[in-house]
């Protein structure tokens, strides 16, 4: 019986072609299967339980209640008009204290998190659109329920306005930052073919004097975690 033939992929010179040659070749011939079996289909908004800032988020937070909002820096109307097409829901809030201090609370929500997109609502441009003088402080930890939460520190400065700022993004149940996090987080959702929902929570104060401003947000934000649904925590603060 003769041996079936074998076929062999060449370059031009009629040699055998190096393997990373032939590699590539399947690759190319695969890749329209692989981007199909490989797109995300399944939204994580559909089938877990539906964000609602308003309601989860309580107006009474320990000490702190929710009152007019004062002084929040808001987008552009450029910046507004895209950000209402990546998000679904925004709350605004200030909470003050029974010492009269206040801390500004904004949380943007999106049912669909897998692209870059949604990085135009980072704190730096919103700021630096509105004139602010932004310096980066750098990443810190904080202490939550049970697990640790890495949050951005920003300061804006705009005159004598210093405003100390602490952020994070979620997708789904995992708080991470803006970039490498993100993104892999956006990995790890894709090649389990979901969508993930996320948010973006923003925290800031006026203050010059940073640290202190800094602390009094870490211990707003553990109190507002406290506040939130059990069920709902890990959407809002990772876990």
């Amino acid at each position: 019986m003769s041996n079936p033939p074998i076929i062999e992929v060449r370059a031009l010179s009629g040699k055998r072609a190096p393997l990373s040659i032939v590699l590539a070749f399947v690759l190319l011939l695969l890749s329209p299967a692989l981007a199909y079996v490989m797109t995300p289909r399944t939204h994580l908004s559909e089938t877990l339980p539906p964000i609602v800032l308003d309601k989860q988020v309580p107006k009474s937070i320990g000490d702190w209640h929710a009152t007019d909002p004062i002084g929040q820096v808001l987008p552009d109307p450029t910046v507004q008009e895209a950000l209402n097409q990546l998000y679904s829901q925004v709350l605004s809030r200030t909470y003050v204290n029974s010492k009269g201090q206040q801390i500004m609370l904004t949380i943007a929500y999106g049912s669909d998190q897998n692209s870059e997109a949604t990085a135009a609502h980072r704190p730096e441009f919103c700021y630096r659109a509105q004139g602010f003088e932004v310096q980066d402080v750098g990443v810190s930890k904080l202490n939550m329920q049970g697990h640790a939460l890495t949050v951005r520190h920003l300061v804006g400065i705009a005159g004598s306005r210093v405003e100390p700022i602490s952020y994070w993004v979620t997708l789904a149940d995992k708080a991470t930052l803006p970039g490498l996090g993100r993104k892999l987080s956006q990995m790890y959702y894709g090649l389990h073919g979901t969508v993930a929902d996320g948010m973006l929570v923003r925290v800031s104060s006026i203050n010059a004097d940073r640290a202190d401003a800094f602390a009094l947000q870490a211990a707003f934000l553990k109190e507002m975690e406290a506040a939130i649904a059990p069920s709902f925590r890990a959407r809002y603060f990772g876990g």
